[in-house]
Formats: C-alpha cells, sequence, structure tokens
C-alpha cells in the first residue's frame, strides 16, 4: 500500500528523464493525478471518521444472510455535490498538491540514486540497505509532507459539522500554530510513518523471496512476473498497513476543535494507542477501507414472516 498522500507521486515515479528537463512535467502530472483522486480520497476520509449522512439499505448476501448496506463512493460522492457543489468535491486539494509536489520531488531524487546502484540481482543484504535507505527518506519525506496532510484533512472534515475554521492555507497555517503550536502540524505522524515503514519493509522483503525462491529462473516469463510482484505484495501489504493510516487521520482531526473530532461524534483521545484500542474494541480498524461493497451485519432487523394461509 502507498500510503494515501503519496498515490500521485508514486504513478509518476516511473516518468522521470533527464534532470531538469522533465521536473516541471513530472510535477505537472503529480498534480493532475492528486487532484483526479482526490474525490475519491475525500470521501475515504469522511467515511473514516465516522460520518454517514446517508442511510443504509438493506440487502442480502448470496448466501441469504440480511445486512445493511452503507453507501458507496458514487452515492457518497453526490451527496457531497447536493450539498456544496461540484467544487466541493474538490475540499482541502490545495495542501494535497503541495504534499504530492514535495513526495514527487523525493521519490525521484531517490529513484535517479537507486537506478546507478541497482544491479542484475539483489541479495538480501543488497535488499535490507536499500530499504534502509529507503526508509530513511521515506520518514523524512513525511516529516516534510505532513503538516500540509494535516491541513488537508481538517479542511475535508469541515463537512461534518460545516465548519469553515480552516480556509486557505495560509489561514491553516496561521490557525494550527496559534492554536497548537509546531506540534499541531505533527498529529498522527507517529501512526502514519509506523504504517510506511512497516509496509515498506513488508513488500520488499517479500517481494525479495518471491522472486528469489518462488520463480523459477527457467520459467520463460519469470522476468514478467518478477516485474508485478512488488506491486501485488504491495497490494496484499495494504491490508496489514491500513489501520495505521487510519488512525494516523482520526488523530489529525481528534480535538482540533472541529465536530469530526469531538463528542459526540468521536472520543478525545490522549494518544493515537487510545485512538487504536477505541477502534479495536469498535471493530472499526478498517472503516474506510472498501468504498464499493460497505456493509454491516445486523441482527437486529425483524425477519418477515411467512405470509399465513386461510382456508
Amino acid at each position: 500500500m502507498e500510503a494515501p498522500g503519496n498515490l500521485a507521486g508514486a504513478a509518476v515515479e516511473g516518468e522521470q528523464g533527464e534532470p531538469g528537463e522533465l521536473d516541471a512535467a513530472v510535477l505537472l502530472l503529480a498534480a493532475g493525478a492528486a487532484a483526479a483522486a482526490h474525490p475519491l480520497l475525500y470521501v475515504k476520509l469522511l467515511i473514516q471518521v465516522g460520518h454517514e449522512p446517508l442511510p443504509p439499505t438493506v440487502g442480502s448476501t448470496m448466501f441469504g444472510r440480511r445486512v445493511l448496506y452503507l453507501p458507496g463512493f458514487f452515492s457518497y460522492a453526490q451527496h457531497i455535490v447536493k450539498v456544496d457543489g461540484k467544487r466541493g468535491l474538490f475540499r482541502g486539494l490545495p495542501p494535497r498538491i503541495v504534499s504530492s509536489a514535495i513526495s514527487t520531488v523525493v521519490r525521484g531524487k531517490v529513484k535517479q540514486v537507486r537506478s546507478r546502484k541497482d544491479g542484475q540481482q539483489s541479495s538480501l543484504s543488497k535488499v535490507m540497505a536499500e530499504t534502509s535507505h529507503e526508509m530513511i527518506i521515506q520518514c523524512l519525506s513525511r516529516v516534510a509532507t505532513h503538516p500540509f496532510h494535516v491541513m488537508s484533512v481538517r479542511c475535508m472534515a469541515q463537512f461534518v459539522g460545516r465548519e469553515s475554521k480552516y480556509g486557505g492555507m495560509f489561514s491553516c497555517i496561521v490557525k494550527i500554530f496559534k492554536e497548537e503550536g509546531v506540534a499541531g502540524f505533527y498529529v498522527g505522524l507517529v501512526p502514519h510513518v509506523l504504517g510506511e515503514v512497516l509496509f515498506l519493509w513488508c513488500c520488499n522483503l517479500l517481494a525479495h523471496f518471491i522472486n528469489t525462491y518462488a520463480v523459477d529462473e527457467s520459467f520463460s516469463q519469470g522476468s514478467a512476473v518478477r516485474s508485478y510482484t512488488k506491486f501485488v505484495m504491495g497490494i496484499a501489504v495494504s491490508v496489514l498497513t491500513y489501520p495505521f493510516m487510519l488512525v494516523a487521520d482520526v488523530m489529525a482531526v481528534n480535538n482540533c476543535g472541529l465536530a469530526a473530532g469531538l463528542p459526540p461524534h468521536s472520543p478525545v483521545f490522549k494518544s493515537w494507542l487510545c485512538c487504536w484500542d477505541h477502534l479495536s474494541r469498535k471493530g472499526l480498524l478498517f472503516r474506510g477501507s472498501s468504498f464499493f461493497f460497505r456493509r454491516m451485519p445486523t441482527t437486529s432487523l425483524p425477519t418477515t414472516p411467512p405470509p399465513s394461509i386461510e382456508d
């Protein structure tokens, strides 16, 4: 799993060419990718903080089990458009674009360094060394981009309580610094970094072991399979690391003066560990991980009795 704020940067990572020639084009492409993905991430954020403005619908599984289906992405997006118009889908976009640009530049520099060092075959020690280097760069990138992530998340979370506390980026910076100091820009940083580091190590090591021991050298399509292994592992590992991203986003909103982060909508958490424990006890550690088949089992729905037959 790529961290949500880095999706656009990862998407254009392979487009970098001669230094200085394509930098502007890559940054524009990253900005365009961030803008295109923003409505999806906006809906995801609102689901993560537990905002469900639309009622669920009753349905059943293929096995006949009755469930409540929560609104999917398209229904949720239509609701946002109905309330705020089409422009409302892009609330919080400017700080996300800045975050994406910084991440893209950092990733491009890392790729240039790694491309000069890559050999034909990666040993385990080489993979660990490269992963350690990538981890350091990723952590530095997260420290640099996290304040913009916090600003973007809070701008989007205003939809819940219909507030206007956070406006443009400059006003966001002033508001956060005045109320919370420098620490306010790094709320939720620890779980975000832990999730990205865990993802990075699991993805790289699993890909290495599969490519080394599971893909036969005599297999004619072995090189093609190896090129997609890391991508597939990233999708699988994202399930493991998603709760870290959820907790990071919830903590970015928690107790900041917005309805989305205050009772009765959300408890006030003393730390991200308290937030994790609360979501775990409620069975909500994967809230927002799905956009389309969002269902919650229900045992309270009355069953429809069969029609009586009168003689």
